[in-house]
């Protein structure tokens, strides 16, 4: 990237599927991933929640617990590192629904697709911790209506969170990285087009190769917890621009 003038004052990260994969958490859209055993219009619609809210809850209830056996690994501990030591802007934006990024250390996580440890009312919208299992029995704490807690998460259908945020971020930027994310969900697969419109430089570490590299400034590829950390130092080292 020959174009490179100075160090990015302000850098937009965008986290999906692959960066915690590595730690451990099954991925959605991956060969062998969840949806090629669970059908998504069962468990990740409205209609699916008001047609079988046990099935619903029973899944979810299940990635909740397996949130207990993972742990965060060393791209989310870079990552960490680099909100916590840069001299620039940091934004940090996840696709990813679980609380590894929190759990590295990173204080302000932008959860576009929602929080799978936190409970939200259908008919309030009143928002609780959630870290154990839900039950269509629960009773929602701020309306009392039943049957109404539902995970926090942005189903097929449903607008992603923060959108504004998110790209009143993205257009501010002077870097784009996009880690461990298939290119293939929108909004957040139309985000480098976005960037690269702005003239905002582009960074893809992925595992490998997605359909949307050729649209990169640069595409490495590999595992996370290898590229993640040799980027992080790369920029605290001041070695970027």
């Amino acid at each position: 990237m020959s174009s490179r003038t100075s160090a990015p004052a302000s850098i937009f990260i965008l986290t999906g599927a692959g960066i915690s994969a590595e730690s451990g958490v099954e991925t959605f859209r991956d060969k062998g991933g969840i949806w090629s055993k669970v059908r998504l219009e069962d468990v990740a619609t409205p209609e699916a929640f008001m047609r079988d809210p046990e099935k619903v809850q029973a899944f979810y209830n299940a990635r909740r617990a397996s949130l207990k056996e993972v742990a965060p690994n060393p791209a989310h501990r870079a990552l960490a590192k680099l909100e916590a030591d840069y001299a620039g802007t940091v934004t940090l934006v996840t696709q990813n629904i679980d609380d590894l990024h929190e759990r590295a250390g990173c204080r302000d996580v932008i959860h576009m697709h929602g929080e799978l440890l936190i409970a939200f009312c259908a008919a309030c919208g009143a928002r609780e911790p959630a870290r154990e299992a839900l039950s269509p029995q629960d009773v929602c704490p701020r309306c009392g209506k039943v049957g109404t807690m539902r995970p926090d998460v942005v189903w097929f259908g449903e607008m992603p969170y923060h959108l504004d945020r998110i790209l009143a971020a993205l257009g501010e930027a002077d870097l784009f990285v996009s880690i461990g994310t298939s290119g293939a969900v929108y909004p957040a697969a139309g985000f480098v087009a976005e960037a690269k419109r702005a003239g905002i430089e582009t960074l893809e570490l992925n595992l490998e190769p997605t359909e949307g590299s050729f649209q990169f400034d640069e595409a490495r590829h590999g595992l996370a917890s290898v590229l993640v950390p040799a980027f992080v130092e790369e920029v605290l080292a001041g070695c970027w621009g």
